[in-house]
């Protein structure tokens, strides 16, 4: 099971559902193709297919800079399909909405490993070359700069690992763009309690007896425990509590789940991308950000619990950095809150303000 894909889900469920039909521009799908790539592991590829969803078209000044751009970047296990939705395209694409896609060339792309992307689930299985973010940011880049021929981005913005990324790519490209949005991420290592549900995650694949090296026949059964594991980290206790609030309305919720979620999983695909993380750790060089950056937090995201109070003194190293904390509300959503923008957009929009050039 893909993770932005459960708490996706879990959003869809528990949302408002009388949000109004989209009204923005037809997303266009697209193909990169990456030859010869090597990764940080040493590993390579003859090529690697990068599928991508692109709304607008780009825009260039006198200079031939792109001023349009915004890169937006998926969680663990999730595409850029996700955000063509109502909570989230609905909220901010449409005609005079904060990322009206008539006004930006707004970029959804499929991450390596994920979606519609070169993944493990294609045939390699565990000899697919393992990949970490700094691939998958050297990838996003090539895709930008060879395949779609964006030269500048006016925002990088990113949920949960797209969050990561988002710090990382402010590190590692800051003349690159305007401004970044990190949503419901630390930068920081991965350790404490998100290691320890990683590699729970990882160990319930890995050790499930018919595992056999990848090369399963049918989804092992550790599969359900990484998927219970998944469940319980990107929900919302609140709400769940308002939905199942009995035992029997709970079991079989939980039970229902699992068995749906089990019949669209890859167990390899999802070894790969929590296995991603491994090396993922943007606090030393967080001096090295001079884009203006938002990073907001809810306050009942497990997965990245506010008593850390980690990025409220490491949000000081950035220059042009503030961090927002959503109080837990009927509207919030858990780790889940990062795609719905109607929460956040006011933050959203006070970012493109202050970083107008």
């Amino acid at each position: 099971m893909r993770l932005d894909r459960v708490v996706c889900m879990l959003v869809l469920v528990f949302a408002v559902r009388s949000l109004p039909a989209a009204d923005y521009p037809a997303p266009q799908p697209g193909n990169f193709v990456v030859k010869d790539f090597q990764f940080k592991s040493g590993e390579r590829l003859e090529q690697v297919n990068l599928h991508y969803y692109t709304l607008g078209s780009p825009r260039a000044d006198a200079s031939g800079k792109v001023r349009n751009a915004v890169l937006i970047l998926h969680g663990t296990g999730g595409s850029g399909r996700q955000f063509l939705t109502p909570a989230f395209a609905g909220v901010l694409f449409g005609a005079g909405q904060l990322l009206d896609a008539t006004k930006y060339f707004i970029i959804l792309p499929d991450n390596v490993g994920h979606g519609e992307s070169s993944k493990p689930s294609d045939g390699l299985h565990m000899r697919f070359p393992h990949y970490q973010y700094d691939d998958m940011i050297e990838l996003q880049y090539r895709l930008l700069t060879q395949g779609l021929q964006v030269n500048h981005l006016r925002l990088v913005m990113g949920t949960s690992m797209g969050g990561m990324h988002s710090w990382l790519w402010a590190e590692q490209h800051p003349d690159f763009m305007d401004a970044a949005m990190p949503l419901a991420s630390q930068p920081i290592e991965i350790a404490g309690r998100n290691r320890m549900m990683r590699r729970m995650i990882m160990d319930a694949i890995r050790t499930s007896p018919d595992w056999n090296n990848g090369e399963y026949k049918q989804p092992p059964h550790g599969l359900e425990s990484a998927l219970g594991v998944l469940l319980i980290m990107g929900s919302s206790p609140l709400q769940m509590q308002k939905q199942e609030p009995t035992r029997e309305k709970a079991d079989e919720y939980l039970e229902s789940f699992i068995a749906r979620q089990a019949r669209t999983t890859d167990a390899n695909d999802m070894l790969y991308y929590f296995d991603a993380s491994r090396n993922y750790n943007p606090e030393p060089q967080l001096a090295q950000i001079t884009a203006p950056l938002t990073a907001i937090n809810s306050a009942d995201d497990q997965i990245n619990p506010p008593e850390l109070q980690i990025i409220d003194a490491d949000i000081q190293r950035v220059k042009n950095g503030r961090f927002v904390l959503l109080p837990i509300s009927d509207a919030t959503r858990g780790h889940g809150t990062h795609s719905l923008p109607a929460i956040w957009q006011p933050y959203l929009g006070e970012l493109l303000e202050r970083s107008q050039r």
